[in-house]
Order: C-alpha cells, then sequence, then structure tokens
C-alpha cells in the first residue's frame, strides 16, 4: 500500500490519500451511484463513506446530485477532475500488471492465474461463511 500510495499519489494528485483513490476507483467513470452500493462495494458503512465523500467533494474530485424522481436520494458521480484521477490510478494498475506478466513464461502465467481463482474463491466463500454467520 505504501509503494502504490507514493506511485499514485502525485504533485497533481497530492490533496488526496491513497483511501480517497480507492474510494474514486469504487465510484467509477459510469453512470452516477447511491451511497449504499458505493460503500457495499467498499465494505464499509455509509456513515464511513460519508466522512470521505465530504471531503472528495470538497476537493472537487466528486459531486453529489439529488434523484430527479426521489429528491432523498443522493447519486455520487466523479468530477473532471475526479475523472483524472480515475484514469490516473486505473493506469498504475494496468502498469504493474503489465510489467508483472511481461515476465511470465505461459506456464507460469496459468500458474499464477490458477492460484489467483483459487485464492479469489476462498474469499468469496468467506465472505458468505460471514454472512451466514450474521444472520
Amino acid at each position: 500500500m505504501d509503494v502504490e500510495e507514493k506511485a499514485i499519489i502525485t504533485r497533481e494528485f497530492q490533496d488526496i490519500t491513497n483511501n480517497d483513490m480507492h474510494v474514486i476507483e469504487a465510484i467509477g467513470i459510469g453512470t452516477p451511484k447511491n451511497m449504499s452500493s458505493i460503500a457495499k462495494k467498499l465494505s464499509v458503512t455509509v456513515g464511513t463513506l460519508t466522512i470521505a465523500m465530504n471531503s472528495l467533494v470538497k476537493k472537487g474530485y466528486v459531486k453529489r446530485e439529488r434523484g430527479e424522481e426521489d429528491r432523498r436520494v443522493v447519486y455520487i458521480s466523479l468530477s473532471d477532475k475526479g475523472k483524472k484521477a480515475f484514469v490516473h490510478h486505473a493506469r498504475f494498475h494496468k502498469e504493474m500488471i503489465t510489467s508483472i506478466m511481461d515476465e511470465f513464461d505461459d506456464d507460469e502465467k496459468k500458474i499464477l492465474i490458477r492460484g489467483l481463482t483459487k485464492l479469489d474463491n476462498w474469499f468469496k466463500n468467506k465472505e458468505e461463511e460471514n454472512k451466514k454467520n450474521r444472520e
């Protein structure tokens, strides 16, 4: 995380943290999202997300807009500045993955993909177990 922060928090984006960058990533550049869907994606409470969101709105990375049909619903989207940060963060991850994958031969890539798939499945199973235990 420290290496990532040093790489993505450049002079242009020095006013945000690595956590802010992950909130920006969760918002994405697609259609606006509501707070609960973003909080779920980040596995945080809406209250925790609100604190980060207030900061990102103040810094000009994020926009809040009330719903047309239901004015109680607040939709979150990235400003132009936020979209620029999103692309910067995505580029970092793409470069990281590309540089790693370029070092592997085909057999090593297959083993890596198999291992990461198993790890992903383990996390999904653990999440399901945790849901069941909370119910």
